[in-house]
């Protein structure tokens, strides 16, 4: 089951990473606003992370996919790229990373203690 969660964990990394970097990316189901959609995605892949690789700290899973968004934000700054990088999506993506690993070590607590 790990191996389904990390190739999911690649495979959406992939995905977030090429829809960041697109000049025009499409429009996604519902239209969902920016804020929403880096905190969907962050969420989803700090949760296939923590799944898919449990032994690792969740702080260090935490500090790398911050340094993706990080990295995503300073490519956007490329002007050929017609994006905008903003502090505020970086601080999103890091709120979305932070409430998902706490939550997934609460969970994984939870069950240690139960089973």
């Amino acid at each position: 089951m790990q191996n389904l969660f990390r190739i999911g964990f690649w495979l959406a990394l992939a995905f977030a990473v090429v829809m960041a970097v697109l000049p025009h990316p499409p429009q996604l189901p519902g239209a969902p606003g920016d804020k929403v959609q880096h905190i969907l995605a962050f969420a989803t892949l700090a949760v296939l992370a923590a799944l898919g690789y449990p032994r690792v700290p969740k702080l260090k899973i935490g500090l790398g996919l911050v340094l993706v968004g990080a990295g995503i934000e300073v490519v956007q700054m490329v002007p050929m790229l017609h994006r905008d990088a903003q502090v505020s999506d970086l601080v999103a993506d890091s709120l979305a990373i932070l409430l998902v690993l706490a939550l997934v070590r609460l969970a994984f607590g939870m069950r240690r203690r139960a089973g």
